[in-house]
């Protein structure tokens, strides 16, 4: 699958993509992950992306024309069919981003992530370019770029061969609270020694025990 990211800010993402399960991703060749500048696509010496809204108002707003360049430089590097590809601007306005939704894009040969800053981007790229809008939550951030990383890691999860283990992926095996060595482990909890113990469900090595237990502490599984 690949992921073509439209960020201002191209430097943000290679701490995260070079690293975890996003990196040994790409060394299989399961995903690439290729960032398009849209100052690279402007006519003008300063190479300048905004310009202040019509209307009025704070800030400034992202131009439609160099985005609009560089999706479109995008799409010739590879051409598909549209079916398989979609285009997605993150905005406050979008369409909840959640399991469901990730597993959706999973299906796709190509997304292209359209990372939007300062008080947004020229409307005419929702309404003519993107295919949909998508927000990871309720609150508001400085740029598309966190959202584009958490979306590229929620979605690669459901990729074949990305996860070690197809359990591993938590709307199959549930979540729930989780122990390791050693059973008793002593802390300081508000200023006072404690000995917190592992719970006795989980130390007998009875399986039907261990699954009541965490069914009964877990929040969701898939059936």
């Amino acid at each position: 699958m690949r992921f073509d990211i439209i960020s201002i800010f191209p430097e943000s993402f290679s701490s995260y993509i070079d690293s975890s399960i996003l990196k040994k991703a790409r060394e299989k060749k399961l995903v690439q992950i290729s960032i398009t500048n849209p100052r690279d696509f402007t006519s003008d010496k300063h190479h300048t992306v905004d310009e202040s809204p019509y209307g009025g108002g704070p800030g400034m707003v992202l131009k439609a024309e160099p985005i609009w360049r560089a999706v479109l430089s995008v799409l010739k590097k590879k051409k598909n069919d549209s079916k398989k590809r979609r285009i997605v601007l993150f905005s406050t306005r979008g369409k909840k981003f959640d399991q469901k939704v990730a597993r959706r894009f999973s299906k796709y040969e190509q997304v292209i992530l359209i990372c939007g800053r300062y008080e947004g981007i020229d409307e005419r790229v929702a309404e003519y370019l993107a295919d949909e809008e998508i927000s990871i939550g309720d609150f508001v951030l400085s740029g598309g770029e966190l959202p584009a990383l958490v979306f590229l890691e929620a979605v690669s999860r459901h990729i074949p061969g990305v996860l070690g283990k197809y359990e591993s992926l938590e709307e199959k095996k549930g979540s729930y609270p989780v122990y390791t060595r050693p059973e008793i482990f002593e802390g300081l909890v508000e200023g006072k020694k404690k000995k917190m113990k592992v719970p006795e469900a989980l130390l007998k090595g009875n399986h039907r025990l261990i699954d009541e237990w965490r069914k009964k502490y877990g929040t969701f599984a898939e059936k």
